[in-house]
């Protein structure tokens, strides 16, 4: 099988993978603040990765976690705040700098449109990896929210003269299912933590057509990212924070390399 680039393109046997920023350059600045992003995009990351989880009032906010506790100053489930009651919050002053000192900044709860918006704004081409967190109370709500955001942002199709792409991920096959009914144009990440036996011959389920497998996966099963290239799927790769095991990724030719640290990534692909 002829390998692909991370764009498809099956003429470039050779690509460098994408580097994605893993909730923003979240190793430096708070995850899922807008700060995190800004800086990934000065960084050159290639992308941009995001949860969301949809808000009592129907609202798609950045958050991973299903509790607010860790991330803000707030207690209690997303799922039951509204977004003005989240915008009171303090998402940022939680995260210490790299070298041990408190940040100090209340960063506002960030939500998607914001994103794509700043997104948009880069002036320059990115993709946005948009992750769908379930179990969610609101179920399909979370999916038919997103495709309709990405509709009105014109976003729910790939374009190669487009600011921004948007590749949908879940960890969950049924959201990935419902979002290739609904956006069937869009690629769609199935993400899986465990060497699944019905993924190790290269097969996706139904609605994926791309393997997102975090980094101890494929440390432990590296022949898995051989068996979805041969089934001409592209592979991305989570969390993956040390250049040993960026070298791995490369060695292995995965198509993109998601990471806190995108700029630790960048300098080491030399770019």
């Amino acid at each position: 099988m002829t390998r692909t680039s991370p764009d498809g393109d099956p003429s470039v046997a050779n690509a460098k993978p994408l580097v994605v920023a893993h909730r923003g350059s979240s190793f430096a600045l708070p995850e899922h603040t807008i700060g995190a992003y800004l800086r990934a995009i000065d960084e050159g990351a290639d992308g941009l990765e995001c949860d969301v989880r949809l808000t009592r009032d129907g609202h798609l906010v950045c958050i991973h976690d299903g509790r607010l506790n860790r991330v803000s100053d707030g207690t209690g489930r997303v799922s039951t705040h509204v977004l003005a009651e989240l915008d009171e919050l303090d998402f940022g002053s939680w995260h210490p700098h790299p070298d041990g000192a408190p940040t100090g900044a209340r960063t506002r709860v960030l939500t998607l449109d914001r994103l794509l918006t700043a997104a948009v704004d880069a002036g320059r081409p990115l993709r946005l990896f948009i992750e769908t967190k379930h179990p969610s109370r609101y179920g399909a709500e979370v999916e038919d929210r997103l495709a309709a955001t990405l509709r009105r942002y014109g976003l729910d199709k790939p374009s190669d003269g487009a600011a921004v792409n948007v590749t949908m991920m879940s960890f969950s096959q049924l959201a990935v299912r419902r979002m290739h009914l609904r956006v069937p144009a869009l690629d769609k990440v199935l993400l899986t933590e465990f060497a699944r036996p019905d993924l190790r011959d290269g097969r996706l389920p139904a609605g994926a057509n791309v393997a997102g497998p975090g980094v101890r996966v494929v440390k432990a099963n590296p022949a898995m990212v051989s068996a979805w290239h041969e089934r001409g799927h592209r592979v991305y790769v989570w969390t993956v924070n040390e250049p040993d095991d960026v070298d791995l990724m490369l060695e292995l030719g995965v198509d993109a390399i998601i990471s806190d640290r995108p700029r630790m990534v960048l300098d080491h692909l030399g770019r």
